[in-house]
């Protein structure tokens, strides 16, 4: 904006002084030849009754006569009807030369003329102070234009900083008023965006909060309740084995809980360990089989190259995987892959099913549903934040004629650790 500001007030300037300065040239070239062709007058009438004089008194007319008309002229000629004629002067002629002839009493002409290099120079000398005055507004137009710019674009370079502070969650900014109209109504409206973005996370915030202190008390009693069932003599050995497993997954519903909830207060979840990837889809896989065997539905893994281990907090990642089988389970069809990829750059996991993809990339947004049902559109959303934290990404592969979700993951030499966010 600020090279635009003066770009556009010099070039103003440059063009103003165009249209003063071009006519005026051409004037003040027409006042020289005025000039000049005025003093050769001047001069040839004074010459004139010089020779009429001489003549008179019985005098031979010389160049030494003659030279005194070159004070005004470049060349003196005199043209007698008999004799040779008299030259002083500068002997070059050309159609740039402005002449004055003067016809005598005993028909001879005189003429003097001014060289057309005579004129040139004349015409330099009087354009030479408005070329100095021109660039002299050109150069304090510039400077001119650079102060006023730097005065303009200041508040908007401000509203710029401000903008990236409520981007990055700095709800708190204090933005001044200004004296530019436009610059005052952004930064009312920058302002009260950022008390209702202060307003709308706080409440989030809180609910957050609130749900997870909820959902903890009934878990710790559904826990003590099944640690109990499992003490009873009364308990068959095989029941206690299937109590010890909903103990562990009630473990993961907790924890689970608490990361969620730092991640709604804007915090970066630690606890980072190097993982074998293929270790963690067999244990999805495992959790996830004996529900879709009742389902009458089937999940394969595998792998494609030889790199498997990265660098992740595995809670978020287990999480991810949860997701995105548990959305291929209600909203696909057929078999569900889960695939371990090494991809050279980064590592990648992907989950598929044999359904036809229904939505883009926006299925990722919070309230866009991948199917029907009742579904609130989440899940999805949750597990694209969940692996931004695990330093990976998760998109829809648009390749493929099948559903397919990928999730990118660093190698355990690329570990990317994200700066933490602080909480409000």
């Amino acid at each position: 904006m600020r090279d635009r500001l003066v770009l556009a007030f010099v070039g103003l300037t440059i063009a103003v002084i165009g249209l003063y300065g071009v006519p005026r040239a051409y004037f003040l070239a027409d006042l020289v030849r005025d000039q000049a062709r005025s003093g050769l007058t001047g001069s040839a009438a004074v010459l004139e009754d010089l020779v009429a004089e001489r003549t008179r008194g019985g005098g031979e007319v010389d160049e030494d006569l003659l030279r005194g008309g070159l004070v005004a002229a470049d060349r003196v000629e005199l043209d007698r009807p008999s004799g040779t004629p008299i030259v002083v002067g500068d002997p070059a002629t050309d159609a740039e030369d402005v002449t004055v002839t003067r016809q005598l009493a005993d028909g001879s002409t005189l003429r003097l003329s001014v060289t057309g290099d005579s004129i040139g120079a004349s015409i330099r000398e009087a354009l030479l102070p408005l070329v100095v005055l021109g660039l002299a507004l050109a150069l304090a137009a510039g400077v001119l234009g650079v102060l006023i710019a730097r005065r303009l674009s200041r508040p908007f370079q401000d509203l710029a900083g401000f903008s990236r502070d409520l981007g990055h969650g700095r709800f708190d900014i204090d933005v001044p008023t200004y004296a530019v109209p436009e610059a005052d109504a952004i930064g009312t409206s920058l302002r009260g965006a950022a008390t209702r973005l202060d307003d709308l996370v706080r409440r989030e915030r809180e609910f957050a909060a609130n749900a997870s202190h909820q959902l903890r008390t009934p878990i710790t009693a559904l826990r003590l309740n099944l640690e109990d069932l499992t003490l009873w003599p009364e308990t068959d050995p095989a029941v206690a084995v299937e109590l010890e497993r909903g103990l562990g997954e009630l473990d993961r519903l907790s924890g689970s809980i608490d990361q969620l909830l730092d991640l709604a207060r804007g915090r970066r979840i630690e606890a980072q360990q190097v993982v074998d990837l293929v270790a963690v889809v067999e244990a999805s896989a495992a959790r996830w089989s004996r529900r879709l065997a009742a389902e009458s539905r089937e999940l394969v893994t595998g792998q494609v190259g030889r790199r498997s281990r990265t660098r992740v907090p595995i809670g978020p990642l287990e999480q991810v995987l949860d997701v995105l089988i548990d959305n291929a389970r209600k909203h696909g069809h057929g078999t569900i892959s889960v695939e371990v990829r090494d991809a050279d750059t980064h590592l990648e996991v992907v989950v598929g099913d044999e359904g036809t993809p229904q939505l883009g990339p926006e299925v990722f947004r919070r309230g866009v549903s991948s199917g029907t049902g009742g579904s609130e559109g989440i899940g999805l959303a949750v597990a694209a934040e969940l692996a931004e934290v695990c330093g990976g990404h998760l998109s829809l592969d648009p390749a493929s004629a099948t559903t397919r979700f990928v999730l990118w993951l660093p190698p355990r030499d690329r570990t990317v650790t994200r700066p933490a966010v602080p909480a409000s």
